[in-house]
């Protein structure tokens, strides 16, 4: 582990909550309530917002939706091609004690810490919001740092370095997407198909969206049932 690394895990695990805001932590960063349930009805309003420019603010909207899920592909592509990295929390050699000991029975022994794909996608997710609406942008990505990023560091989840790359890269992913050059040949002419065919459009916008907000785990889970059965 790096001293960056070092320095911050050993801080965290220094500071001694209570043990009901231990437990409020850990539903933090346990339910989606707190993750998507509130970024995602962000997209929805700056979709539904009348006023000047609609057309670009909702060709934004589904660029920052495309860059949600290529962050949360590419962060799922990046922990199984690179080398592993074991969480923190499974990590004996570090010799710290984390609020959440009882991970160390759950199935993400086998999932490695570098990247995040939580900070990965939702890190794309506000900086989607930051282009459009910079006041309530910069709420959102203090939202994503402080409520969806720093509680699985306090945790042991994730190194801080694998948060912070997980965010620049969907930061990184969200900004090229929705550069005008990108967003003319990609966003407008899904936006034009949408203008089309409203009903199956809306239909597909809520699917995607909610499997967002899981970041596709309950597929995951049937696909991965599935391919022990076969």
């Amino acid at each position: 582990m790096n001293a960056f690394d070092t320095v911050i895990l050993t801080f965290l695990t220094q500071i001694h909550l209570p043990p009901i805001a231990d437990r409020a932590v850990r539903v933090v960063a346990g339910l989606y309530t707190f993750k998507g349930f509130l970024l995602i009805p962000l997209l929805w309003w700056m979709w539904f917002q009348p006023g000047e420019r609609r057309d670009w603010r909702r060709e934004m909207v589904i660029a920052t939706v495309a860059s949600g899920l290529i962050a949360l592909a590419v962060g799922r592509f990046l922990a199984h091609f690179l080398p592993f990295r074991v969480r923190p929390i499974f990590n004996p050699d570090l010799h710290l004690h984390f609020a959440m000991e009882s991970l160390r029975d759950s199935g993400l022994t086998g999932f490695s810490s570098f990247p995040s794909d939580h900070a990965m996608l939702w890190a794309a997710i506000a900086m989607g919001i930051f282009l459009v609406w910079r006041a309530v942008g910069v709420l959102a990505l203090a939202y994503t740092a402080i409520f969806i990023c720093l509680p699985r560091a306090y945790l042991g989840f994730h190194y801080p370095t694998d948060l912070l790359a997980g965010a620049a890269i969907g930061i990184v992913i969200t900004w090229i997407l929705t550069r005008d050059s990108v967003r003319a040949r990609t966003a407008a002419p899904v936006l034009h198909l949408t203008m089309r065919f409203p009903g199956p459009a809306s239909v597909l916008a809520f699917l995607v969206c909610f499997e967002l907000i899981t970041q596709f785990d309950d597929l995951l889970r049937l696909a991965h049932s599935v391919s022990k059965v076969v």
